[in-house]
């Protein structure tokens, strides 16, 4: 791709056209909903806010900081809708960005699959090294070969107990009240680490086939997760959603500067619905 023309601010389908180039929408799960979804195609962009949600807090932001642009991770109408009247939730957040005249874009499966992509991100903040696919995508399965597919697997620079591990997930992931949780002995030796920004439980048997020590996700359930460790499966580290997916949007900024001379702000806002946590009991050694 050439390098942007400074003399030129770059429209809503230059940018738009950027993203589908690095997140082509046919990798996306034919169940998502990717793409813009609000604004001009011709309107300028001189600033993008990338996030990880488009809420109330995000588009408050937005307008702040001078967003012609937001690109969020998690689509704002997943499923169909009959209206979107401001007496809506929903509906209020469309018309807050059009009466701002933002434009809002999404990046979802089609970004978790790609490479680099939200798991290169993710392994990467746990600094894991020669990451590869956790499920790697299939010929016929969109986003075939150059290493995409779901998921990253990787080695430790140093072997860690579980423990020890999960202490270096929650300084190196952004900070949450739920923080990060382990299953498994905490003495357990690890040295290889599947990872999978967001909800990773269908990735379960995937970790366990691949034979690594640790699988660290997001919204892990009670019973899958009380079979999966009695069956012998790896550790499993458990972290807030927004945390393994909010590196990603630092993987992303850089590249929208580049490619398109736009100002990029990132979002730190933690958009995580869970705001309290309190633990009396302390876990056992």
């Amino acid at each position: 791709m050439s390098a942007p023309d400074p003399t030129t601010t770059p429209t809503v389908a230059d940018v738009v056209a950027t993203l589908d180039a690095r997140y082509p929408p046919s990798w996306a799960e034919s169940w998502d909903r990717v793409g813009l979804v609000l604004g001009e195609p011709e309107a300028p962009v001189r600033r993008v806010l990338c996030v990880v949600d488009c809420v109330p807090e995000t588009v408050a932001q937005a307008r702040e900081v001078g967003a012609d642009l937001i690109v969020a991770h998690h689509p704002l109408l997943l499923r169909g809708v009959s209206s979107v009247a401001p007496t809506t939730y929903k509906g209020r957040i469309v018309h807050q960005l059009i009466k701002a005249d933002i434009a809002l874009f999404v990046a979802h499966t089609n970004a978790d699959v790609a490479n680099p992509g939200v798991s290169d991100a993710l392994a990467a903040r746990l600094g894991l090294l020669d990451p590869r696919p956790l499920r790697p995508a299939t010929p016929g399965d969109g986003p075939d070969g150059d290493g995409r597919g779901t998921g990253r697997i990787g080695r430790l620079p140093a072997p860690m107990t579980l423990a020890e591990l999960t202490h270096h997930a929650a300084v190196a992931l952004p900070p949450t009240a739920w923080g990060v949780r382990a299953a498994g002995r905490p003495d357990r030796v690890i040295s290889t680490v599947a990872v999978c920004g967001g909800a990773g439980d269908p990735f379960l048997a995937d970790a366990s086939a691949a034979g690594v020590d640790a699988y660290l996700t997001a919204d892990l359930r009670h019973h899958p997760v009380s079979e999966h460790i009695a069956s012998g499966g790896p550790a499993l580290l458990d972290a807030a959603h927004w945390a393994t997916e909010r590196p990603w949007l630092d993987d992303l900024a850089p590249h929208l500067r580049a490619a398109c001379g736009v100002e990029v702000v990132v979002s730190d806002l933690d958009t995580d619905p869970w705001t309290v946590h309190d633990s009396l009991k302390e876990p056992r050694s």
